[in-house]
């Protein structure tokens, strides 16, 4: 009975509540709560500094092992059109054209070294299609130059054109999703027959046409014939190396450590920022994981640096500079000491004498040496009029 009377008391002395339809406002000791459990989910910031530093070392090697096959995929391409303007040069200036002995035979010889130059530009255009995995020689810039060798690349089939994409596929490519990505070896896997190593094959017919001008005695110099080759072989070199940065990819398994890595640092960012960040920790983690993510995508970006990509080397362009070079070697005959040497032009002696090579034939070698003697006194500080007064005295020697 006693226990029935006091909580008869006790619901006589609590006022009963009614529900009047409006949620509760919520109270600072709630908010308090709430940070409370965050306080206890947070984690010591001591792991943020050490798998920091860790995440810091994985992305430094990253980009590091991506920037050192980026930056030896553009020597390999500097060397490939140092070699090309030398070996271009050396054929056109040194290799004789017999046409004293026969017209047709020196017609020949002509046809063959313009044939030689247009066979050097064709190797660099090989060279860009190989590291594109595009095996053919139909395309545009190429075939016009290639028609007439005998290689597997002429006698294989045209690949089917590429279906359209769709619009998924197209908007995966363009947010850099790796599944979204083609296979760049298809065309090698779908074809049926050999298509052989089209810039090795054309390597193998620049040097029967070297062989044939040792033969023929028209490149009968040792050392120009040594040169040559030497500019063949850094030219198979160049193709060998451009060949071994494209199969050799960062391991798969560095590329999954580094990425697990990265993400679980990023998961667990926020964790570690709240208790000294507080909500600022929210806008803190975008821009923090923004950051390292698109550094590990810079690396991924530029691990091959043959591609057609905005951050790919520009290969159109240095094939492009190739072929330019070799049109102005070709645009004019080999020059002949007599057209430069003797011209009036040639101011030998300037700023000592305005005389032409043809005014200075006429005078003797004893003038020309005063002449020479007394050009280091121009370099000296002089007044115009001195300068002036210095050039026609030693004119009128």
């Amino acid at each position: 009975m006693a226990e029935k009377t006091t909580s008869a008391e006790s619901s006589q002395t609590l006022p009963r509540q009614r529900h009047t339809g409006v949620p509760l406002k919520r109270t600072k000791s709630d908010d308090t709560d709430f940070d409370d459990y965050f306080q206890k989910v947070g984690i010591n910031q001591l792991l943020l500094t050490v798998l920091g530093f860790v995440v810091g070392l994985a992305l430094s090697f990253r980009s590091s092992t991506a920037y050192e096959r980026y930056n030896e995929g553009r020597k390999y391409w500097a060397q490939l059109a140092f070699v090309s303007q030398h070996l271009a040069r050396l054929i056109w200036v040194h290799a004789e054209e017999r046409h004293t002995k026969d017209p047709v035979v020196g017609k020949k010889d002509l046809l063959g070294k313009i044939s030689c130059l247009n066979m050097i530009v064709a190797f660099a255009m090989a060279l860009k299609h190989k590291l594109r995995f595009e095996p053919y020689a139909h395309y545009e810039d190429l075939q016009h130059i290639v028609g007439h060798l005998d290689t597997y690349a002429k006698a294989a089939d045209q690949p089917t054109p590429p279906r359209k994409q769709n619009i998924f596929k197209t908007a995966g490519q363009f947010l850099g999703l790796p599944f979204a990505e083609s296979n760049p070896r298809k065309l090698l896997k779908k074809s049926n027959v050999p298509l052989g190593n089209l810039p090795l094959e054309i390597l193998t017919h620049l040097s029967a046409y070297m062989k044939s001008i040792y033969d023929n005695e028209t490149l009968k110099v040792s050392v120009y014939q040594t040169q040559s080759l030497a500019a063949l072989q850094t030219m198979n070199d160049v193709l060998s190396g451009t060949d071994r940065i494209l199969s050799t990819p960062l391991p798969i398994a560095y590329t999954i450590a580094i990425s697990q890595i990265t993400w679980v640092y990023i998961l667990l960012l926020p964790f570690q920022l709240f208790k000294s960040l507080g909500w600022v920790t929210i806008p803190a983690s975008v821009f923090a994981a923004y950051i390292i993510l698109g550094i590990a995508l810079i690396g991924r970006e530029i691990e091959n640096p043959f591609g057609s990509d905005v951050n790919d080397l520009p290969l159109d362009a240095f094939c492009g500079q190739i072929r330019a070079d070799i049109d102005l070697i070709m645009s004019k005959p080999a020059p002949t000491v007599d057209e430069f040497l003797m011209n009036d032009a040639n101011e030998m002696l300037y700023p000592l004498s305005n005389l032409g090579g043809r005014a200075l034939a006429e005078q003797s070698v004893e003038e020309i040496r005063e002449k020479l003697a007394q050009k280091p006194r121009v370099h000296y500080k002089h007044t115009e009029s001195e300068e002036g007064e210095m050039v026609r005295n030693s004119d009128n020697v």
